[in-house]
């Protein structure tokens, strides 16, 4: 079976699924994307890694195994979302370490969050392309179905970020930013800095 790299399209709220978000991730070469639900803590540490621009005070999990792996030289080479059952996505990662490679099960969120800060590949096979994987259809109402098109799910809550914080100057934004972050709500910190961007 063939390997099929994959990159991340981006990530919305899951308006099917309570507390739960839409990460996408679309092949490379080609136009059909996957869309996989994820939990809200490692949504928020994925969109923390693509963003790079907040820093948490304290490092996250999967900070936490980054700096761990750096300290004992062990590499990660590439994540494979190598299996799909029941609508439940299983992944590996391949590591090295003094020219051993060992794979390691892992949740696909987790693996993702994991090769972001690794700077790692993302593969997955064809066949599970073939049979989990959507065209998006950039009609499509957000407001209907954010996992059918999440780009334009975020169109949407920028309306909302520009509402909630459009009253605000330069320094209260950035000084609510600092709250944000003291607190560990990367969720809202993401909203202000987005807002200050804007502005």
């Amino acid at each position: 079976m063939s390997l099929v790299k994959l990159a991340i399209k981006g990530i919305s709220y899951s308006q099917t699924q309570h507390g739960a978000y839409a990460l996408v991730l679309k092949e490379v070469d080609g136009e059909i994307n996957l869309p996989i639900v994820i939990g809200a803590f490692e949504a928020q540490s994925i969109a923390i890694a693509i963003e790079g621009e907040i820093k948490p005070p304290r490092p996250l999990t999967h900070d936490l195994f980054k700096n761990f792996a750096d300290v004992f030289g062990i590499t990660l080479k590439q994540v494979i979302i190598h299996k799909l059952a029941d609508g439940v996505f299983y992944s590996s990662i391949i590591c090295e370490r003094d020219k051993i490679e060992e794979i390691i099960d892992a949740r696909t969120s987790d693996a993702i969050a994991l090769a972001l800060r690794f700077d790692t590949p993302i593969f997955t096979y064809r066949n599970i392309l073939d049979k989990a994987g959507i065209y998006l259809n950039k009609t499509t109402d957000a407001m209907d179905d954010s996992l059918a098109n999440p780009d334009l799910a975020l169109e949407h809550q920028t309306v909302e970020i520009q509402d909630e914080f459009s009253n605000h100057d330069l320094k209260e934004l950035e000084r609510l930013l600092n709250e944000a972050v003291l607190n560990e709500d990367y969720e809202r910190a993401a909203k202000i800095r987005d807002a200050i961007n804007k502005l």
